[in-house]
């Protein structure tokens, strides 16, 4: 399986949590912090309910809690892509 792109988390984040008008997310985001970008934790939770349910995973909440920003966020998200992907290959 692929891995997930910022500009996919970007889209993702626009869809289930809207945006705030005063944040720029076409800037450098990776290691802004969700709450600096305008999401708080149930907007988190929201994108990674639709990523959980789109490609079929399930995240660990503490490390969910603890990925607070984009970067932080798509590497969990690709660990478990990845994880996820070599246990089908058997």
């Amino acid at each position: 399986m692929s891995t997930i792109e910022l500009t996919k988390l970007k889209a993702i984040l626009r869809e289930c949590a809207g945006e705030d008008e005063s944040v720029d997310l076409d800037g450098d985001v990776l290691d802004v912090s969700f709450t600096d970008l305008g999401y708080d934790s149930l907007a988190v939770l929201q994108t990674t309910g639709h990523i959980e349910g789109a490609y079929g995973l399930v995240l660990d909440e503490d490390a969910v809690s603890e990925a607070d920003t984009p970067r932080k966020f798509l590497d969990l998200v690709n660990r478990a892509l990845v994880t996820s992907s070599s246990q089908d290959v058997v």
